[in-house]
Formats: C-alpha cells, structure tokens, sequence
C-alpha cells in the first residue's frame, strides 16, 4: 500500500475522531447541565473542554492503564449513561471504559454494563443545596468563584451567593473585582461570563446574583438580608487562626458552618480523602482545609505509611512565591521574604512536616521541613528524602502509587505522571492535590526520594471545594 493512500485513510480516520469526541462532549455537557451528571476521565474534568483536549486525555488513559482506552469506547459509555436513569452524581468514564476492557467480552452491551456497574446510584440520598459566602476574594478566594460558579450546574450542591471585603464598593470597585475575576495571568481567561450590577452591589456571573458586602469584622453582617440562609462561610482571607476567632464568622445571622483556607489551631485540620472522615459536619461547625503543601505530601505519604512504613525523613518544598513576599527588596516583618521575590531564591519556613501529623497522627515527631521560594508565579514541588521500615525499589514505589491513583480512597487527591518532560508549568491547572513524578523516584533500599508536584493554588483549591462538599453535606454519587 502507498504512503498516498495510507495517508488518505489517516485523513478519514482523523475525521471520524474528531466527530466522534465533538459528539461525546455534547453527551458530557448535555449530561451535566439536564441531569447535574459529571463525567469525568480518571479525575480529570471534561465539562467545556476541547476537542484537542479531550484526545489527550484518552491518550493518557490508554497510557496510564495500558488498555486500548479510545473516544469510541468514551462515546458509546457516554451514550449508556445517557439512556439510563441516574441521580446527580460523578462518573469516571476513564475508569468505566478500563473495566469494561478488563472484561474481555467484546460483545457485552454497554448499556447493560454501565447499570451493573452504577446499580448502587439509585440508593443516594438527596440532599438540599448549600448557600456559599467567600470571606476574602484574593487568590483563593476568585479561583474558588470561578469554580463554583462553573460548577454550579442546576444549583442542586454549593451556591455561591455572596462575597464579602473590606474597604468601600462602589461601581469602580466592583469593575476591578470583575476584571481580576475575569482574566488571571496565571489561570487564563474565565471561561464564563461576569457584568456588574452597580446598583444592587453585586456581580452577576454566569447569570446567577453574587452580592458583594463590604465589612470590617463578622459580626457586622446579616445574611439573611440578603436572602442568604445556613451559609458555608469560606474565609480566604488569612485573618483568622484559631478556633476562637474563627468562630466570629457564626455570630451574624444566615451562617451556619466555617472553613478556613489556611492551617488553623483548635480546629480539626483536614486533608481531604485521608481524615475528613473523622470529623463528622454534624457536630463540628469549625473546619480548616490545612495548607497547599500540606494537602500535596499527605496523601502520598499516607500510601507510603500504610504499605512500608516510615521510620523518618525531610521535606524540602520548593514552594512559588506569593502575595506575602515583597515585590522589589522593602521592609518585611520576616527575614528573607522582603527581598524581591521574582528575582531570588529565599529560603524561608514551612509548618508541612509538623502539620502532617495532623491528619497523620502516626507520623508525629518523624519529619522535618523547610522551604524555598522560588521565581515562579505559580507551580510547586517538594522533594520527600524518606527512610522505610523496609526496603524498596523504584518500580515497587510507582507501582503502589499507581495503584492508588487508579483505586481507593486517594484517587482525588493523586495524580500519576508518566511524563519525561514535566516541569512546573505542566501541572498548573491540575485538579489533583498531589501529582506523583514517576520518572523521578530514587531508591536504596529502604532510603526513598520522591518528587510531588501541586498547583499550590488550583489543586487546593479542588481541595477546599472537596472538603466544602462534605460539611455541607451535598456530596453526590461518585464512581471512582
């Protein structure tokens, strides 16, 4: 055959691909905003996304699992799902279409497969949608909006209803706030809409109201004034610390529940998927999300625990800068961090190796960390140098992490690269709080160095938005 003619069937072939994934994404979006069903391909989200994106995804899945995943097989499981009758839930078509492949029936109907493997959607339990208040709307805070609001589907789990800041609003204000919101240098655009509505002190996005309140303390607000009830207050902000102050936020009225951004003492610290858990939303008001680092070493050190054991070790985090460095070099209250952060390296502290043990109580005492700042916006790594119970091998290290990145608990909150390549800005945008280098484990025997990338700002944020979901209480069915 011809290079010519080999050339024209890749030409029809390609076609018929594209048609094939413009289809699914139909499927995808038409599945999310009818029936609040989110699919999703091994974590990774395919609500609005590209053809070209979603192509790569398959090939990451094919990949990843070593089965010849492909967008017909995504399609025609799509497809399934559609016909049945589902609750709101969140599906992993990357991990449907593998199990399928581990069947080895090639003529078993698909719509049949899919209502055995979902059989156990029909027994969720509903639930009533939760109003949300962002306290601060920096970093966090406008990551954390955009995601609610493209998130937000019919309104059946989180409902952002207001911001609140400090200083005045008035119709300049609010046009900075939406253009910060609007277009991010990190992030990229929106991909949503956002106008001002002067008179009302609101931002409308994506259609829906989001009051913006202005307020020097807590207690100054009234929820309710704003048709605002029972609210999830998410403070951002960084203001608060500790169980007491933190409190402040349930004095005014329409607010019910508390979730600190940050590392606070107190209040239980959780690492969502591995001790959320044990504090139970009914009877805990107060919560905190712990740290970015944090919530990245967590759950690969959980794995490493429960299957070596792990006698000690060091963290090292090499951590992007942030707001709270200096510019150009000026007065700081801490040593290093007034000097120009996008022109050095500074080294500084970091609390992860203690508050760890927070949500790892057996690793109390075992590890020290430090951490540098690094000339990068955004993007984070930290090096775990371990010592185990007993001895390992690389291939024995990335074979149990790929094991819980395709099942258990973890396979949120960890991603398996098998990229050659992958730098700091490969991961930015990544939904997984912990994205597990494979190429790059070193071992000897029962000394490990692992490399663990974060998007210290997106990841965690999908972190904060997990653990929301659970004190709220609107967690829907999943199939992971």
């Amino acid at each position: 055959m011809s290079t010519i003619t080999n050339y024209q069937e890749e030409v029809v072939n390609q076609a018929q691909v594209r048609r094939a994934t413009v289809e699914f994404i139909n499927i995808v979006n038409d599945l999310w905003y009818d029936k609040s069903i989110e699919l999703v391909l091994f974590r990774n989200p395919l609500v609005d996304k590209r053809s070209g994106e979603v192509l790569n995804l398959i090939n990451y899945a094919k990949e990843f699992v070593a089965k010849p995943i492909s967008i017909q097989d995504a399609l025609e499981i799509a497809r399934a799902i559609k016909s049945i009758d589902l609750p709101a839930s969140k599906l992993d078509i990357g991990k449907l279409a593998y199990e399928y492949h581990l069947l080895e029936q090639e003529n078993l109907d698909k719509v049949d497969f899919v209502q055995n493997q979902l059989k156990d959607a029909t027994e969720a339990s509903s639930f009533e949608p939760k109003d949300v208040v962002l306290y601060g709307f920096g970093r966090i805070g406008r990551l954390l909006a955009r995601e609610l609001s493209s998130k937000m589907g019919k309104g059946s789990q989180l409902r952002l209803r207001a911001v609140v800041t400090r200083g005045k609003i008035d119709q300049s204000v609010l046009e900075k706030r939406a253009s910060l919101l609007r277009v991010d240098s990190v992030h990229g655009d929106f991909l949503g809409t956002v106008q001002v509505d002067a008179d009302n002190n609101a931002l409308i996005i994506n259609g829906t109201t989001v009051h913006m309140i202005s307020a020097a303390q807590p207690e100054d607000i009234d929820y309710t004034t704003y048709g605002i009830q029972d609210a999830l207050i998410i403070d951002n902000t960084g203001a608060f610390r500790d169980g007491e102050a933190l409190q402040r936020h349930l004095t005014p009225k329409g607010a019910s529940k508390v979730l600190l951004t940050a590392p606070a003492k107190g209040v239980p610290n959780i690492v969502h998927g591995v001790n959320h858990l044990e504090n139970n939303p009914d009877n805990i008001a107060v919560f905190s999300a712990a740290s970015c680092t944090t919530n990245a070493i967590t759950p690969v050190l959980k794995v490493l625990e429960d299957n070596f054991g792990i006698k000690k070790g060091h963290l090292e985090t090499i951590h992007a800068y942030t707001n709270d460095q200096n510019l150009v070099d000026n007065m700081h209250k801490k040593y290093r961090r007034g000097r120009a952060a996008a022109l050095n390296m500074v080294i500084t502290e970091t609390g992860a190796g203690k508050a760890v043990s927070k949500a790892l109580p057996v690793l109390e005492g075992k590890l020290t960390s430090s951490a540098i700042r690094v000339p990068v916006p955004n993007g984070s790594l930290a090096i775990l140098n371990l010592q185990l119970n007993s001895n390992v091998t690389a291939d024995s290290v990335n074979a149990i992490m790929k094991k819980y990145a395709l099942e258990g608990d973890l396979v949120e909150q960890i991603q398996y690269s098998l990229c050659n390549e992958l730098v700091s800005s490969d991961i930015i945008g990544t939904t997984a709080p912990s994205i597990f280098d494979s190429k790059a484990t070193i071992a000897d025997e029962n000394s490990v160095v692992i490399y663990v990338w974060y998007d210290n700002e997106y990841g965690y944020s999908h972190q904060v938005m997990r653990l929301a979901k659970h004190i709220a209480k609107v967690r829907r069915y999943t199939y992971y």
